[in-house]
């Protein structure tokens, strides 16, 4: 028995194995089965899954709740707003990721919901707009615009009214932030990203510290049939034992090349929030060069995704559903664990060919 409370990255390592029994394994099996022996926990694979289990396991307990895991993040934010009730009023983020608005816009369009759009960097807006609201959905750093939000301030806010506020926390992992600690109800991961860690899973996942909020979602998941496979929570559960380790290396690359991307006359600004592994540029040549510049790079992939190993870079407004505050020449780099000089050579080497 240990005395003392773990580090988050010795949980990322141990949380969620089996029990250690003479003979048995030391990671968790893939159960791949439809259904299971009644009596135990679940015995449909619609309702459970025993490998489902580990990475709901370490993930709650990195988090400081308890963690379900969906087929993916959208998944899991929709599970989340359908327990919304109808006619509320839900604040989000102008610039965060546009899949998550582009819900919530649709939901509005149809009278389900009322949606205030507001800054995460400017607090008194959101408190302001939180008012009579059924749901806050924070997004910090926001996705590509990395925005802050002071979390604390606004759940603060929220208690007073009832307000529940969701985190979406893909970005910053529970090794940078704990937003349950904050005073959120819910966080949500896309744990495709940096959780998994290697450009393998689509996933996602929700997690909170009420038994009462844990079972309505729970539920939903289970009617919506949004769950995850065997094979892709098995191995985000496996990219998670890595996570600190993968973070650490990434997030000093990332605060590198930032620093000598803000000193480059070809770059007309660099943002990165001090912490993370995304940085979001623009360069001098606009737009056009900026998208050059993604397809044509030798180390760093011409991708969507982000948070593998992998550095991978797109120009955000490429895609018709990007928000109209996002600069159409802003590239968001997702920063991965090669070698630093490596990356720096790439980016160079692109930036001296396209201007």
């Amino acid at each position: 028995m240990h005395g003392h409370d773990l580090s988050p990255s010795t949980i990322a390592v141990g949380a969620g194995r089996p029990n250690r029994v003479p003979g048995g394994p030391l990671n968790a099996p893939i159960t791949l089965a439809s259904a299971l022996v009644p009596g135990g926990q679940s015995e449909y694979g619609r309702h459970g899954n025993p490998t489902w289990d580990s990475f709901e396991q370490v993930l709650g307990a990195l988090e400081g709740g308890r963690a379900l895991a969906f087929a993916s993040g959208i998944a899991a934010s929709t599970a989340l707003f359908d327990l919304v009730p109808a006619k509320s009023v839900v604040v989000a983020p102008r610039g965060a990721y546009y899949g998550t608005v582009d819900q919530l816009k649709e939901r509005a369009r149809r009278g389900q919901i009322e949606l205030r759009l507001v800054d995460m960097d400017n607090t008194a807006e959101i408190i302001a707009a939180s008012e009579s609201a059924a749901l806050v959905w924070i997004e910090s750093p926001t996705n590509p615009g990395l925005q802050i939000a002071d979390i604390e301030a606004i759940t603060h806010a929220a208690a007073k009214s009832g307000t529940a506020v969701a985190v979406d926390n893909t970005f910053a992992t529970p090794l940078r932030q704990r937003p349950l600690e904050l005073g959120a109800d819910f966080v949500v991961h896309s744990a495709s990203k940096l959780l998994s860690g290697h450009s393998d899973v689509v996933l996602g996942a929700i997690v909170t510290n009420s038994e009462r909020a844990h079972k309505a979602i729970e539920k939903r998941r289970s009617t919506l049939g949004a769950i995850p496979g065997a094979m892709e929570t098995w191995l985000a559960a496996r990219g998670i034992r890595t996570l600190h380790v993968r973070l650490d290396r990434a997030e000093a690359n990332a605060k590198e090349l930032h620093k000598r991307l803000s000193a480059h006359r070809l770059i007309s600004s660099s943002r990165y929030p001090g912490f993370g592994t995304i940085i979001a540029l623009e360069v001098v040549g606009g737009p056009q060069v900026a998208q050059k510049m993604t397809e044509q790079s030798d180390i760093i992939t011409y991708a969507t995704s982000l948070g593998g190993v992998e550095s991978t870079w797109e120009r955000r407004r490429r895609h018709p559903g990007e928000s109209e505050s996002v600069p159409e020449g802003l590239i968001r780099l997702s920063v991965g664990i090669e070698d630093v000089e490596d990356l720096w050579i790439d980016i160079q080497n692109v930036l001296a060919a396209t201007n």
